[in-house]
Formats: structure tokens, C-alpha cells, sequence
């Protein structure tokens, strides 16, 4: 799993834009930039959109006040998914969100996790990160179902 001082690996997502779907890349994303990236199993499902993600969009100000350039959310879900819940939720112009259709960002760092038992496949650990020009320099992965250390508030305090 990534750690602490580990660069992020080179990865393409595809994000929604007015223009259609995009891809983007971990340099497009980090280079140069301050990100908070969060990570969750499924976009719409309970926990992610009830719990996790609005504590990102009720704090936007306050952790862009902090230093930060851009706050990420990133699933493993097709582009299509991802756009719609950045409508729905009305973060669009608040997150970027990142479509990982394929799961290969999760699997690259570590957080992929297995879910097909529960009729999900694979998807991504619940985690959030501060990513400072490419590098990690803080990981939060969630060890239990919820949202706790990944959570927005935990985030504002390692700003």
C-alpha cells in the first residue's frame, strides 16, 4: 500500500466536463498543486453520498482556505456514474470528480479492495489523502465500515 513520502504513480481517470468525458492525469491533477484526494467504494451508494462526501462539500471553503488547490473524490466508476453524482450531489464545481472505471489507481496503490462477495466487485478502499505535488504526505485509510479518520473534519486537523 502507499505510504507516507510515496510518490503517486502515473495513472489516467476520466472526469466529466461540459465538453463530454475527459481524461486526466495524475500530473494534470498534482503537479505543483496542494490536493486533497479522498477515496470511496461506490459512488451513490449510502454511506459515500450520505456521510463521506458531504463533509467534503460543507468544508470546501474551509479546507481551500487552508492552502489547498483542489479537493478530488475518485471511485471505481465509469465516467457516466461519476458525472451524474457530481450533479446530483452539487459538488461539480466544488470536486473533481475522478472515474477509476477500471480500478487500476486503487490497485496501483494498495486500496483496491475485493468486494464481489457482497455482489460489488472491485472497488476502492474508503481513504482521503493530502497529496502535495505528487507526493503523499498524509494517508488516512479507514480499517472499518464508515467514514472516521477519511472524514473531512480529519483532514481540516493534518492541514
Amino acid at each position: 500500500m502507499i505510504s507516507v513520502g510515496d510518490r503517486l504513480p502515473d495513472a489516467t481517470f476520466k472526469t466529466m466536463t461540459a465538453d463530454g468525458a475527459k481524461p486526466i492525469t495524475t500530473a494534470e491533477i498534482f503537479a505543483g498543486k496542494k490536493v486533497v484526494l479522498f477515496g470511496v467504494p461506490g459512488a451513490f451508494t449510502p454511506t459515500c453520498s450520505n456521510n463521506h462526501l458531504p463533509g467534503y462539500l460543507e468544508n470546501h471553503d474551509a479546507i481551500l482556505a487552508r492552502g489547498v488547490d483542489t479537493i478530488a473524490v475518485v471511485s471505481v466508476n465509469d465516467v457516466h456514474v461519476m458525472g451524474a453524482w457530481a450533479r446530483f450531489s452539487g459538488g461539480e464545481d466544488k470536486i473533481l470528480y475522478l472515474a477509476d472505471g477500471s480500478g487500476d489507481f486503487a490497485k496501483s496503490v494498495g486500496l483496491d479492495n475485493d468486494l464481489s462477495a457482497s455482489g460489488m466487485g472491485l472497488r476502492s478502499k474508503r481513504f482521503s489523502m493530502i497529496v502535495e505535488d505528487g507526493k503523499v504526505t498524509a494517508l488516512n485509510v479507514e480499517t472499518k465500515p464508515g467514514v472516521d479518520t477519511s472524514g473531512a473534519a480529519h483532514i481540516l486537523q493534518q492541514l
